[in-house]
């Protein structure tokens, strides 16, 4: 099975049984839409059972919420004859809903019991027949918390995480106090405030040093599926690196490469270069200047098409699109209702803006619509008490440390309620989310129009460069005059213009492929995939069972430098995070998937990961295991 590229590829006969004929693909992206005929069907077959099931006990009906397990399958079977269903089945049991013996002891991806893994019996339900909100039996809460995974640390580890943070610290002060440190100092500064905190320079000097060759780590290709790193050795624990002259191919587990667009070769990279060596590689000046052609309007029609609103801007860096352009949006008369783990990109341009700051629990809607309520009745306590001018929810789609998924049908209902406006950064998830790949609002069947902020950027996904706002045409129009980004920074080059507008295309499928559909229909079964063999192999995982960002948590900072060595030894490389970007509890391993992935690579990396894991001690997971073979 090769790896999916530009130039189109047979997904079906990727995954043939022995006789050729194609598999049905076990994985959804999305909830069913609202068709009518659909819903007629589901009402006349619930009837059906109801009358059946009252001849046969001489009973009266029984209620919606006392359907019993068969009448879900037989519903469940009805509900993959609706549109949404006929590329991409849902569950892992893809058309297979006869309920066995055996088939009803299988173990759960979640088997908590408050989700709805055990009956009214004591019996456990198999993962694959576990209700959802698509069947009208669960709630969004509900299918929220029974789709996504946060496991609390074992009370023994979390005293071994703060021991052995502490133990590092104390350590670092004895070094400082007996060995100076052969590091630069500042001269002629008297008089002058210290240009680095002493906090921080003790940190990086005495604790993060001793953990620095797992970051930053330089790599000399493209990072695909695989990528090769740069050797390097340090002769001075840690102060400084030399490279060896040698080389390391690995499996790329760390980037953002989630549809498999960064790649050397096919029409992207092909187009790409077409287009520097007809434009160049700059434009030398900011888009209110001279930095502004037809590609870049070309490429911000295409994204106000993607995202399906009326108008869209386009940006350079992805990090400044937030921090420049909230400035632009918030004043100091304004109410801002933030998440907890949004990204530093957003906290700075909070910062900037003026904006009174409020956060909430992250992805509590208990929590959120608190804050909401006290904004709205104590209004700004800076102005007496009045109302705030403006008042914004701000989240993310994919929450890239946490991997986790925004709620965002019930964020959209309180953001009705409460008259607020909501401000979605997509960065992680455009693209990697959703039937149509366009983000989590594709993934949730959402109107666009009820999102009134829509941010995304296009260094992951599109495997390209910047960022973009999409909106309606007021919007749009506010920001080319208002805009620290659009008018001060340098417009986007040709070439990121033309791999940007390439990748979009394939996605939306305007190149007559299926190439941008097969991507993301590969994505979504790899993190499937993945996601099922690292709860079978035990360790603990936080975040949404389709959300391609998965952390493993590790927590002491020790093994965290401990697995990335040692996976770098076995040519898998990846992306470790702790103190101070993660709390201290919280050291983890993110892995990042993406659909250039094959099943043997994914294979080959779950097998390592269990053997590390059970070298290293990681398999904190106190949930039961599913003792069955994952289904691809």
């Amino acid at each position: 099975m090769g790896n999916l590229d530009d130039d189109g590829a047979n997904f079906d006969g990727s995954y043939a049984n022995n006789d050729g004929t194609p598999i049905a693909t076990p994985i959804s992206n999305g909830h069913i839409p609202n068709h009518t005929t659909f819903v007629q069907r589901v009402e006349t077959e619930k009837q059906k059972l109801k009358e059946k099931e009252k001849q046969q006990n001489n009973v009266d009906v029984v209620g919606e919420e006392e359907v019993t397990e068969e009448q879900l399958l037989r519903l469940k079977e009805l509900k993959f004859s609706a549109p949404a269903y006929t590329e991409i089945r849902t569950r892992s049991g893809g058309l297979n809903f006869k309920l066995t013996p055996q088939s009803s002891e299988e173990g759960s991806y979640h088997p908590d019991n408050r989700h709805g893994n055990v009956d009214e019996s004591g019996k456990r339900r198999s993962d694959k027949f576990k209700p959802s909100q698509a069947d009208g039996v669960l709630s969004a809460e509900q299918e929220h918390y029974q789709k996504t995974s946060f496991e609390d640390v074992p009370l023994h580890t979390a005293c071994l995480t703060y021991l052995g943070f502490y133990l590092l610290m104390i350590l670092g002060y004895i070094n400082q106090l007996l060995f100076v440190p052969k590091v630069a100092t500042e001269k002629g500064r008297e008089g002058y405030v210290t240009l680095y905190d002493a906090f921080e320079s003790f940190y990086s000097r005495y604790v993060y040093r001793r953990v620095r060759d797992c970051w930053n780590r330089p790599i000399c290709s493209v990072p695909g599926d695989e990528l090769i790193l740069k050797d390097r050795v340090t002769d001075d624990y840690g102060w400084s690196f030399r490279f060896t002259g040698t080389e390391t191919r690995c499996l790329n587990l760390g980037s953002y490469n989630y549809l498999g667009f960064a790649s050397a070769t096919g029409r992207c990279a092909d187009e790409s270069e077409q287009r520097a060596r007809e434009k160049g590689l700059a434009y030398c000046s900011s888009r209110c200047e001279l930095g502004n052609t037809q590609l870049h309007l070309d490429l911000e029609r295409l994204t106000a098409r993607y995202c399906g609103v009326e108008d869209a801007i386009v940006f350079g860096m992805g990090f400044a699109t937030n921090a420049l352009n909230l400035p632009s949006l918030l004043g100091p008369n304004c109410l801002v209702v933030s998440d907890e783990k949004n990204h530093a990109s957003i906290i700075l341009g909070l910062r900037l803006s003026g904006a009174t700051t409020r956060v909430f629990k992250h992805n509590s809607m208990k929590d959120l619509e608190r804050v909401l309520r006290n904004g709205v009745c104590h209004g700004n306590p800076k102005d007496g008490g009045k109302p705030f001018k403006k008042i914004m929810i701000l989240v993310e789609g994919i929450f890239s440390m946490e991997g986790s998924i925004v709620r965002l049908p019930e964020i959209i209902a309180l953001k009705k309620k409460y008259k607020a406006y909501l401000y979605l950064d997509e960065a992680h998830s455009v693209g990697s989310m959703g039937p149509n790949g366009r983000g989590v609002v594709d993934y949730f069947k959402a109107d666009p129009k009820d999102v009134d902020i829509l941010m995304g950027t296009f260094t992951k996904s599109f495997g390209s460069a910047g960022g973009y706002i999409a909106g309606s045409k007021k919007l749009i129009d506010f920001l080319r005059t208002n805009s620290h980004a659009h008018c001060y920074a340098g417009s986007i080059s040709p070439p990121i213009v033309q791999q940007i507008y390439t990748s979009m295309s394939i996605i939306m499928g305007e190149d007559g492929t299926n190439t941008g559909r097969n991507k993301i229909q590969q994505l979504a079964r790899n993190t499937r995939y993945f996601r099922r063999r690292l709860a079978q192999i035990g360790v603990i995982t936080y975040g949404h069972e389709d959300s391609p960002v998965v952390p493993m948590l590790v927590y002491l900072f020790s093994k965290i430098g401990a697995v990335i060595r040692t996976l770098t030894t076995r040519h898998i490389a990846v992306v470790g995070a702790g103190f101070p970007a993660t709390p201290i509890m919280e050291g983890r391993i993110r892995f990042c998937l993406s659909a250039a992935h094959t099943k043997e690579q994914l294979d080959y990396a779950l097998d390592v990961i269990d053997n590390v894991s059970e070298n290293l001690g990681l398999k904190y997971s106190r949930k039961q295991r599913d003792p069955n073979p994952i289904e691809y």
